[in-house]
């Protein structure tokens, strides 16, 4: 199967002067277990090339299995450093859909209209969508069919308010995950701080932390199996 992988292309934490972008693991991790399970993976971003790498995922504290694979896997490299551009992506062309998080999506992929659309034609088509960590602050302006808040009245989880606090950045995030989902109707779930933790809902997977990416995309490819079962 076909799976789409989507990152940031924002690399500023806010007007702190200190970088951010996406989280290592969440990308490395998710990358390999689709791989591994035979899948071909694309990459994108919004502005396309090579997304912005929050250097402190990239600290000896932050390493995994995933991440040393990626640092040894000229492949991997080459396709990360030269993603699509999301603009010019057909989501009708993939199987299901994978979003990676680390803080700079709440900068550009939340208000990102590409995004929106592909989150919200894949749902409706039938694909699955899987967010992780501070990904899945993404739907904030996706909307269901109805028009309502697509977080209405599913179960879903993120990067907690907690966790948000223990890294001492709950004052320089635009607004809070857990928040915002809780206050669109979402019915939000949580484990131990980062400890891992994923919720499946009919099409939609979400995971709360770095540690939940290989298993939010195991969860992800649960459901695309399902999906691609005859009835």
């Amino acid at each position: 199967m076909k799976i789409l992988m989507v990152m940031t292309s924002h690399g500023e934490l806010g007007d702190t002067g200190e970088k951010t972008g996406i989280w290592l693991e969440e990308f490395a991790a998710p990358y390999y277990a689709m791989k591994d399970a035979g899948h071909e993976v694309v990459l994108a971003s919004p502005k396309g090339g090579q997304p912005p790498i929050d250097p402190r995922s990239e600290g000896d504290d932050s390493e995994t299995e995933a991440t040393r694979r990626f640092r040894n896997d000229p492949e991997a490299q080459a396709a990360f450093d030269t993603t699509r551009v999301l603009a010019d992506i057909d989501v009708s062309q993939y199987d299901g859909v994978f979003y990676p998080g680390g803080h700079g999506p709440l900068w550009d992929l939340v208000d990102d209209s590409d995004s929106k659309t592909i989150i919200e034609s894949a749902l409706a088509n039938n694909t699955p969508v899987a967010l992780v960590c501070h990904a899945p602050a993404v739907l904030k302006n996706v909307v269901s069919e109805a028009g309502e808040p697509i977080a209405k009245g599913r179960k879903l989880t993120g990067f907690t308010n907690s966790e948000e606090e223990a890294v001492n950045l709950t004052d320089i995030v635009p607004f809070l995950l857990e928040d915002v989902l809780r206050q669109q109707g979402g019915n939000f779930s949580r484990s131990d701080d980062f400890t891992p933790h994923v919720v499946t809902d009919g099409l939609l997977v979400t995971g709360q932390n770095p540690s939940s990416s290989a298993p939010t995309a195991e969860a992800l490819l649960r459901v695309l199996t399902e999906n691609k079962e005859p009835a």
